[in-house]
């Protein structure tokens, strides 16, 4: 849950790195909290406010998962415009995975001074 908010208060951040762990705790709490309104949509008698909830988280954790994936390929030395791989058809959002999953760079790189690797 740390993660989860610590992402949340660089809602808008693109500067700087994120670690895997960082990342993927962000990812983890973000799906678990999307299931939350996707039940109230299948209880019939609350179906039209789990979509307006769902539709509401989603708009809302737009930024911040885009800004928390932009750090994490900064993390790996690598520009947040390989964001863009994940629209190549097929191929694309398993490169952009693999990437996603790659180990930090140790030494400092021009997106950051941290040397934090996870």
């Amino acid at each position: 849950m740390y993660w989860y908010i610590k992402t949340l208060k660089n809602y808008a951040t693109f500067q700087g790195r994120a670690t895997r762990t960082e990342y993927w705790m962000f990812t983890l709490f973000a799906y678990i909290f999307m299931i939350i309104p996707y039940i109230l949509v299948f209880i019939d008698s609350l179906a039209v406010f789990g979509v307006i909830l769902v539709l509401l988280y989603a708009a809302a954790m737009i930024l911040p998962s885009l800004a928390v994936t932009v750090r994490r390929l900064h993390d790996t030395g690598r520009s947040g415009w390989w964001y863009l791989i994940n629209f190549v058809p097929v191929i694309g959002g398993i490169w952009l995975l693999i990437l996603l999953c790659q180990r930090s760079e140790v030494t400092a790189n021009i997106y950051d001074t941290d040397t934090q690797a996870s």
